[in-house]
């Protein structure tokens, strides 16, 4: 992976916040225009619920059910652009229909409708990847992650009345297996010079500037650098004693 892997584009930024304008407008559609588009959300067990696999993520139950959603969805929308940008979109589009599939499969009853199911499936993603690839950057947005959502954990359990606590274990289980499945396009451990397979010490640059003993040479040409040393091999110093003369 090149150290182009974390470059910023303005994609990061634009993509994520026209995900959210959509959202937004469809709940000022629901709100303004048609009131009755929000019975489109996923009913399971049920054919005709299906539909709401993909219609779902823009539908919500009240402003209030909006605005707890927009900010994860956006921040960590923006995280999975910048970090992830090669598979983003595979992440979202397979995140929806997989998260939707499993609710449908899971749920009780019920009509499931709010981004949530993504933003479980950004944050089980986010986090579990970072600590499967072992970079340092990646390691330190998992804890981030955990950090400002980790308490999300709790809602995957039915611990509230009217929330769809199955959307959110759907998510959390579809952001695992795409941390497992997306291995390719994601970033690797950095590793030095010296850690490669084929390193060779003797053809090492930085390593010239030592000697066999581990003293720093000063820095020369090549040639200088062999001459020095053979100098100072074959280089004697003899002392003589000599007795005072009275």
């Amino acid at each position: 992976m090149s150290k182009q892997q974390f470059k910023f584009s303005n994609g990061v930024i634009i993509y994520p916040v026209l995900m959210l304008l959509a959202v937004w407008l469809v709940f000022w559609y629901q709100t303004t225009v048609d009131y009755g588009i929000k019975s489109y959300g996923i009913r399971p067990q049920k054919t005709e619920g299906l539909l709401g696999v993909f219609t779902s993520p823009f539908l919500h139950g009240d402003l209030n059910h909006l605005y707890n959603n927009s900010f994860p969805l956006l921040i960590l929308s923006l995280a999975l652009f910048y970090f992830y940008n090669k598979i983003a979109w595979k992440v979202l589009g397979f995140g929806v229909l997989l998260s939707g599939f499993l609710t449908w499969l899971i749920g009780s009853s019920g009509n499931h409708i709010g981004a949530s199911g993504l933003i479980y499936v950004l944050f089980s993603f986010i986090f579990f990847k970072g600590i499967f690839a072992k970079h340092y950057r990646l390691i330190a947005l998992s804890l981030v992650v955990i950090f400002m959502y980790g308490s999300m954990i709790w809602y995957v359990f039915p611990i509230k009345q009217g929330m769809s606590w199955e959307g959110h274990l759907g998510g959390l289980i579809t952001g695992l297996l795409f941390a497992l499945v997306f291995k390719n396009n994601v970033a690797k451990p950095e590793r030095y010079v010296w850690q490669q397979p084929d390193y060779n010490e003797e053809e090492d640059p930085f390593m010239k500037h030592f000697d066999e003993n581990g003293n720093f040479i000063e820095s020369l040409p090549e040639e200088a650098i062999d001459q020095e040393i053979e100098t100072e091999q074959s280089t004697q110093i003899n002392y003589v004693f000599k007795e005072k003369e009275d």
